[in-house]
């Protein structure tokens, strides 16, 4: 099992040239049957790819947040329940372990002229996925807030919780920060995301053996907990749609938030007064010393499933395409940080960009780091709430992953 995703997708080399105008899908026969993740940008690719509907080819989209527990069955079945899965780094690894999306090359060669090399997802040489858009999480900050309680633009977490004191002893704010852990994928990610900044990794070389009950993890553990002194007595009931409607509201002077919420962000619908004038993106913070953002780096993209007819699959792969058309992205360019032709970053795409320039490391794609996501999912909770401590929630992680990955056969 060697996919580790040596992918050509250069998040930093996001400002790309301008190319020619989009044609008309094409698309005659066939069926196009959507699974994605639910959010803005992808809301946008799946109307977009919807267009290429006519009488005669179907173009259907479920965007839901249970897409990763759909996509394995969905497209076991034959034929599968849906011809696109839209991946990410981490959702492609189960496709891939259970042989589920087909190569892309020859559909690549006839349709995908639009296409850049850095969009082009390759597994072993071959073309598994087409990335276009790129993510990840980072700082969204109230400039004028931070002014009013006299401290600095924050660089680490140590920062962070230095303004976020100056803040309510000033009595600016009694809330001042919010993160995305509610317990179970949001939470792992928070974890994955510190752990990822202090330069660690996750796996001992060369082995599933799992590497981070240290002082690594430690760190991490305590740096989260620290935060919630600062947070809404409910903060394990917020996910990132949720921090974000609390930083809108004015509830919330610093936040570490999803790139591909940053245009929503910013737009000023449903805002309160100066929230949107004074927003600062940036990298997301250091932590234990170190000077790269802890954020993992992302991408999001399309597959085409294995257990569909050849039609389907050509009709899926061009609708997918008009998508993600370069037409589409200059129209929509605050939406996400694009991958796309064309795409010059706009204000929305500074925080993704400041991670990839500072260093920031991409979510690890061993074939078991899935495994550990999710123990990390079922296990931190306590130590959140406060029932347990940082090296028991620690042991915790660690003996439900090793279970699973003897399960799994990698240990």
């Amino acid at each position: 099992m060697k996919h580790f995703l040596a992918a050509g997708v250069s998040i930093a080399a996001l400002c790309l040239g301008a190319g020619a105008a989009f044609a008309d899908c094409g698309v005659t026969a066939g069926s196009v049957r959507i699974l994605s993740n639910d959010f803005e940008a992808l809301r946008l690719v799946n109307s977009t790819a919807e267009e290429c509907a006519t009488d005669a080819v179907k173009v259907t989209a479920n965007a839901t947040a249970e897409h990763k527990n759909l996509q394995v069955p969905a497209l076991s079945i034959n034929p599968a329940e849906y011809t696109v899965a839209v991946v990410a780094n981490n959702s492609i690894v189960p496709l891939l372990n259970d042989n589920l999306i087909r190569p892309l090359d020859d559909l690549v060669a006839k349709y995908g002229q639009d296409l850049q090399p850095n969009q082009l997802i390759k597994i072993d040489g071959k073309v598994m996925a087409i990335a276009f858009m790129g993510n990840g999480q980072h700082l969204f900050y109230r400039k004028d807030i931070l002014d009013k309680a006299g401290v600095a633009a924050p660089k680490s977490w140590d920062d962070v919780l230095a303004a976020a004191k100056a803040i309510k002893d000033a009595g600016l704010m009694e809330t001042p920060l919010a993160a995305s852990v509610k317990p179970g994928w949001d939470l792992a990610a928070e974890f994955v995301n510190g752990y990822l900044g202090t330069g660690g990794e996750f796996f001992a070389p060369g082995s599933a053996e799992l590497a981070i009950d240290n002082d690594n993890g430690l760190k991490v553990l305590e740096t989260m907990k620290a935060m919630t002194a600062y947070m809404d007595p409910d903060y394990l009931t917020f996910d990132a749609n949720g921090i974000k409607a609390e930083y809108e509201a004015g509830k919330v002077a610093i936040m570490n938030e999803w790139g591909s919420l940053a245009g929503a962000t910013l737009d000023a619908e449903g805002a309160a007064d100066g929230v949107v004038a004074n927003t600062v993106l940036a990298a997301a913070p250091t932590i234990a010393g170190q000077s790269i953002p802890g954020a993992a780096l992302w991408w999001d993209g399309f597959t085409i499933a294995k257990n569909i007819s050849d039609e389907d699959a050509e009709a899926s792969f061009r609708a997918m395409v008009h998508g993600i058309s370069p037409d589409m992205v200059a129209k929509n360019a605050a939406v996400a940080t694009w991958l796309v032709k064309g795409y010059t970053p706009g204000p929305a795409a500074v925080g993704v960009i400041a991670n990839a320039t500072g260093g920031a490391r991409a979510y690890p794609m061993q074939p078991y780091m899935g495994l550990l996501h999710t123990a990390l999912s079922a296990e931190l909770a306590e130590f959140m709430a406060g029932q347990e401590d940082a090296k028991q929630a620690l042991a915790d992680v660690k003996a439900a992953y090793d279970t699973a990955a003897k399960e799994g056969g990698f240990l």
